[in-house]
């Protein structure tokens, strides 16, 4: 299997966005809009199954390394959320 790219190379920005939209689970989730609690259950079973995976696969050094990439990547995707959310917000106001 190739690798699936995690950066565009023209511009160095993040595409795994991009990956996403062809998880299944995902897809059904956004289509009417609405996350139900349901479908947040389905993704972390997803989540969780991937990471038992992978976790007993990885040396020390690459633990660390995965465990700093979750980390990062939690907390861009809470700043993100919160930042669009305030967005909206804002946008509403002043309408």
């Amino acid at each position: 299997m190739a690798r699936t790219n995690w950066f565009d190379p023209d511009t160095n920005s993040l595409v795994l966005d991009e990956q996403v939209t062809k998880l299944d689970n995902f897809v059904k989730a956004m289509t009417d809009g609405i996350i139900e609690p349901a479908e947040v259950a389905v993704q972390e079973a997803q989540l969780v199954a991937a990471m038992k995976a992978v976790e007993p696969t990885l040396s020390d050094e690459q633990h660390e390394a995965v465990t700093k990439l979750l980390l990062e990547l939690s907390a861009y995707n809470i700043m993100a959320t919160m930042h669009e959310t305030q967005q909206m917000r804002m946008r509403a106001t002043f309408k």
